[in-house]
């Protein structure tokens, strides 16, 4: 055990000492980066723009979501590239951002005020989803087909506006227990600034979870090809009726949703060791946030997800018995080829929130009979940053706007094609191609947007057509805002 116990100690010495040996950004550089993740959202925004917008080549579209059910479904977010308001997608992005928030929001200084307004912009869309029709969650606007055959900015957009809603008669717990899950924590977040707003919220949340958990079913079974391909529940909802759960529980510390959480864990994922954490699959996350009620309440049964966290975050540590993930020779954690960068956003995120867990409470992570400290798991997370930002065998930043070398031939529609600002005549859905095909730079900067990224030896194409790894999306930059805050304040 000493012998173990003295080789972790010495892969830790050597992480921190090369880390400290080749720190490749400022703490300026990352609070630039903090500004332009968040900048990045407003680049997203659905329906009427406020008078502060900052990017200024947008403008109001899809003023009239939801009127086709007689309901007001206007703002939101665009998840991606398209004009499509998905609901899955769009629940974790808000997850993640009041999360962020709830963790390195102190870090966060001038822009936490950016950051919240961020937060309320998907967290009042989501409100307004929940409470349109009682018992329903609308979970979609848009027509996924049609939109994705066109190549239109939203302030043109007209493809159909086609609503989609869960409900008793059509479940979809993994949506809404996401949704409900959305809401908890971005009712943390504003408890103290706006608790008449926070205690809407925390109420909306409630009865959202309430109809995830009582109709039980997956919306891809209940809506099919409206929401498959694209934003498939291949995990199941098991995952997001836990995770709901927990943050119900955090947000309101209700002693129900705590034996909810103890009544259900073994059948809803606690006893899988899941090595991914993204918008479909939160087991992991799940494990960390119920760590934390270990650490802090010292509740035994809880002790559980502690040890399920050790698991998942010594898997993403190099050199430890447990390692289980692969990496690019450039150093990226590399996960699959679509997206990949979103994968690495939310790992980053779950170290330096457990790095903050175990810090608190005088913990180190168990790999095998080797101990990892809070200190390996920051230098892990600022590696996969600084590839983003700029440190990898590109030499190229994978955010927009950053840096001196970036990607310029976004896969995004609204930055692809001429602003109405400059080009005040209607762009019609085949018109839209020529940029879409065009070599050019995309002619409006989508600041901020963090692309899929390269590919799994570190190559990245800069070709719009390439969508995998050139298309932004909210749910990469969403726990990066997080991630990055944390690096700004240290």
């Amino acid at each position: 055990m000493v012998q173990s116990y003295l080789g972790a100690t010495i892969f830790i010495l050597l992480n921190l000492s090369f880390a400290s040996s080749t720190s490749a950004f400022t703490s300026q550089q990352y609070s630039d980066a903090l500004t332009k993740s968040i900048l990045f959202f407003e680049g997203q925004r659905s329906g009427k723009l406020p008078a502060n917008q900052r990017l200024k080549w947008r403008a109001d579209s899809a003023l009239h979501d939801g009127s086709s059910a007689n309901v007001d479904l206007v703002g939101g977010y665009y998840d991606a590239g398209d004009n499509v308001k998905f609901g899955l997608p769009m629940a974790f992005t808000t997850t993640m951002l009041a999360w962020s928030i709830i963790e390195f929001g102190e870090n966060m200084k001038s822009e936490l005020g950016n950051a919240k307004e961020a937060l309320r912009w998907s967290s009042d869309y989501l409100v307004k989803a929940a409470t349109a029709t009682p018992g329903t969650l609308y979970v979609q606007v848009g027509e996924p087909y049609s939109d994705h055959r066109c190549w239109e900015r939203p302030e043109d957009m007209d493809t159909p506006r086609n609503v989609y809603k869960v409900s008793a008669q059509n479940p979809g717990s993994d949506v809404a227990a996401e949704t409900a899950a959305a809401l908890a924590a971005a009712s943390i977040v504003f408890q103290d600034s706006d608790p008449s707003y926070s205690h809407k919220l925390l109420q909306t949340a409630r009865n959202v979870f309430d109809l995830a958990d009582k109709y039980r079913g997956s919306y891809s079974d209940s809506l099919g090809s409206v929401v498959c391909p694209f934003y498939c529940s291949y995990s199941g909802y098991n995952d997001e009726l836990l995770w709901g759960a927990a943050w119900m529980h955090r947000a309101s510390r209700d002693v129900s949703y705590l034996s909810y959480i103890q009544s259900n864990g073994h059948v809803m994922g606690s006893d899988d060791d899941d090595f991914s954490f993204s918008w479909d699959d939160k087991r992991a996350a799940t494990k960390v946030v119920l760590a934390k009620g270990f650490f802090e309440n010292k509740i035994n049964d809880f002790q559980l997800y502690k040890q399920h966290s050790d698991n998942y975050i010594c898997s993403l540590i190099p050199g430890s018995p447990n390692s289980q993930a692969r990496y690019t020779p450039g150093g990226l954690f590399y996960k699959q080829g679509e997206s990949n960068l979103q994968y690495v956003t939310t790992s980053s995120f779950l170290l330096l929130t457990y790095a903050k867990y175990l810090d608190s409470n005088g913990g180190h992570a168990s790999c095998g009979s080797s101990m990892v400290t809070s200190e390996t798991l920051v230098v892990q997370a600022k590696k996969q940053i600084d590839y983003i930002l700029g440190d990898n065998p590109m030499k190229m930043s994978y955010m927009v706007g950053f840096g001196d070398k970036y990607p310029t031939r976004v896969h995004h529609r609204g930055s692809s094609v001429p602003s109405v600002h400059d080009h005040p005549g209607r762009i019609s859905c085949d018109a839209g191609h020529q940029y879409f095909d065009s070599r050019s730079p995309n002619p409006n900067l989508l600041v901020g947007a963090i692309v899929g990224g390269p590919d799994g030896n570190d190559n990245y194409g800069d070709d719009r057509s390439n969508y995998s790894q050139s298309e932004p999306a909210t749910y990469i930059n969403a726990p990066f805002v997080g991630a990055v805050a944390f690096f700004s304040g240290h």
